[in-house]
């Protein structure tokens, strides 16, 4: 049992780390190529820590022979959204009243409004037609909108690109060239690619360690399922919002979760529905309807108020205790 919790701290402490190095490295390849913070949030970073987990189901499906793995799959391509939208921004929400509480920041969030509610718009717009497709069961259907997707992230691209206002403000020392003011683009990227290696590295021992340790504490499978295997697999890459937001680095924290609600709710779910009978399980469709609402009360927020405060963050998890109620006492 000792062994466990030890590798369980250990890995978290590699996550730590990877994000530390790949946050850091990250926010010097936006400075380099002088691009935008909601470019470095919502697609530098977000499809960079997104797609090492996404192709787990694609892969999943593609070599898979049986319904109940397919089932599995689609679960899994659906859920990402479902967590991003909720416990993302929850756990986003508690880091800022922690560092408000530290007098680090504000508990107010200073983003660049424009940037995140295109992300938001893009992803209720596409996930919702992809879920509402799940209904008709017609094949040529579900390949047309799959193609649609696709497409329409291109455009999200180009969107992306003409938001302005590089990145101005100063930068702490990149850790892998420390007595270099002004660090080349290839040990940048170097270090970028090692935060992202620990990361699925430390994730992957996360997971491992979250079971055993479940195991050990006899904690049912349901709950094994339901609660702690989704927040190891997808929160310890958004630890990086986490870090951002304690550099006062807002809208780059908050594009990271909502720009991989973006790439999330386009290429695995197009490749859902194209690769597979796109039917939709019960549990599976009332996370997909908690993460449209939840990710359109961000919006309206945002919309109404042109600025976040942790208390909006914090609804996310209200949705997703909506879910563990849903399964528990609902669906039985």
């Amino acid at each position: 049992m000792i062994i466990d919790i030890l590798w369980l701290i250990g890995s978290l402490v590699v996550i730590l780390l990877g994000c530390e190095l790949f946050t850091n490295g990250i926010e010097w390849t936006g400075k380099k190529l002088q691009l935008s913070e909601g470019l470095v949030g919502s697609v530098l970073a977000a499809v960079g820590t997104a797609l090492p987990e996404t192709l787990i189901p694609i892969i999943a499906i593609i070599f898979s022979n049986n319904t109940e793995s397919v089932q599995v799959g689609i679960g899994a391509i659906a859920g990402a959204p479902f967590m991003l939208s909720t416990l993302a921004f929850f756990v986003s929400g508690i880091a800022v009243v922690i560092y408000a509480f530290m007098k680090k920041r504000d508990s107010e969030l200073k983003i660049n409004s424009k940037v995140i509610t295109t992300d938001l718009l893009f992803f209720l717009i596409s996930y919702s037609i992809a879920i509402g497709v799940s209904f008709l069961h017609i094949r040529l259907v579900n390949i047309i909108v799959a193609c649609l997707l696709t497409l329409s992230y291109g455009y999200y691209l180009w969107l992306t690109l003409q938001h302005e206002g590089v990145i101005s403000h100063e930068l702490d020392v990149l850790h892998f060239s420390r007595n270099i003011p002004t660090p080349r683009l290839r040990i940048i990227g170097v270090q970028v690619l090692a935060g992202l290696a620990f990361i699925v590295i430390g994730a992957h021992f996360f997971v491992d360690s979250l079971i055993d340790t479940a195991k050990i504490f006899s904690i049912s499978p349901l709950i094994l399922s339901l609660i702690l295997t989704p927040v190891a697999t997808e929160l310890p890459e958004k630890m990086n919002s986490v870090i951002w937001l304690g550099k006062g680095r807002d809208t780059m924290a908050i594009g990271n979760i909502t720009g991989a609600m973006v790439f999330q709710g386009s290429f695995p779910v197009a490749f859902g529905m194209a690769f597979t009978p796109w039917d939709i399980s019960h549990s599976t469709m009332a996370s997909a309807v908690l993460a449209i609402i939840s990710s359109a009360y961000f919006y309206i927020m945002l919309k109404k108020n042109g600025a976040l405060h942790f208390r909006d963050l914090l609804f996310g998890g209200i949705a997703y205790a909506g879910f563990i109620i849903y399964v528990f006492f609902i669906n039985g």
